[in-house]
């Protein structure tokens, strides 16, 4: 089992893979009897979005599940797009220009956080009664939140820190993920959730054979930073796990709702050259959206396949 895990981390990790296995997606899974239900290498269907989402920084979905809910990381609009299609139906601002990073719905009323950790509630987003509240909070540029999950089992939000973990000496070489409480309107204190360098290096530490592989070692080193960086987040409807996307190293990790690493998948470039945006429907069917680096921004919708055979 752990030779095994070894190797693919090997294949996760080293940035100079040759070009004919770079872009195959590679995944291992940590806990027996999961499985990953979803083929991210071949989306099940594709939209491209128009230029103002060319750079799609967020992703959400209504509460039935029939229309997406976009960003961008300029614009304070909300973009309104029908899953079916993939046409943007309706623009709504909602605020000035600013680094909007994640998007979810609430019912009816939309969630909107800037890289900041500023996050605004737009109720009865489009209509003449709209109302926009702001709420700052302890985090700020240094922690550059970019996902924004709801976690209907615990009423709040989830905010996960791309950048520093939080503002004490002791969360280095972590990611952290903060809870916004819905009903008192209150950020936690501290992470909720860490992505930690030490939970990987505990795999790593089982065998002395894996100190011969220098890179890897140099890549997990704790004198170094932690590369991993989510930016978007998502909770699947059926499973309760958690799903965190990195654009950097083009990764996805699945935590169980404990907080425990169960999943790690390698995304391909070609797929997915930025993914910025994580959502899913009530009948868990996965949407990702990535930005466009000078193309059209894209969202990829994946079906969900328990128990298919890769």
């Amino acid at each position: 089992m752990m030779s095994t895990f070894y190797l693919l981390l090997m294949s996760l990790f080293f940035c100079n893979a040759p070009a004919d296995t770079e872009e195959s997606t590679a995944s291992i899974t940590l806990l027996d009897g999961y499985d990953f239900c979803y083929s991210l290498k071949e989306p099940d269907q594709t939209f491209k979005m128009p230029k103002d989402l060319e750079e799609i920084s967020g992703l959400g979905i209504s509460e039935d599940g029939e229309t997406l809910v976009a960003i961008q990381d300029e614009d304070g609009k909300l973009f309104i797009i029908s899953r079916y299609t993939g046409e943007v139906v309706n623009e709504i601002g909602f605020w000035k220009d600013g680094d909007y990073e994640g998007v979810e719905m609430v019912g009816s009323t939309a969630y909107v956080v800037k890289s900041s950790g500023t996050l605004y509630e737009v109720t009865n987003p489009g209509a003449l009664e709209q109302e926009v509240e702001k709420y700052n909070f302890f985090l700020d540029d240094s922690n550059d939140v970019e996902g924004l999950a709801y976690d209907k089992a615990n009423n709040r939000l989830l905010l996960a820190c791309k950048a520093k973990a939080g503002h004490e000496k002791r969360f280095q070489h972590k990611k952290g993920i903060y809870a916004f409480n819905l009903e008192s309107k209150t950020l936690s204190e501290e992470p909720v959730y860490f992505i930690s360098l030490d939970s990987i290096n505990h795999y790593l530490e089982k065998d002395p054979a894996i100190h011969k592989l220098e890179k890897l070692v140099e890549f997990f080193d704790s004198e170094e930073d932690f590369d991993f960086s989510p930016s978007a987040i998502a909770i699947h409807p059926i499973s309760g796990n958690i799903y965190v996307t990195s654009s950097v190293g083009k990764m996805l990790l699945v935590f169980s709702p404990q907080g425990h690493v169960i999943h790690i998948e390698k995304l391909s470039k070609k797929v997915h050259p930025q993914p910025e945006g994580l959502c899913f429907d009530p009948i868990g069917t996965l949407y990702i959206s990535n930005e466009g680096k000078g193309e059209d921004g894209l969202i990829y919708r994946f079906n969900y396949k328990p128990g298919r055979v890769d």
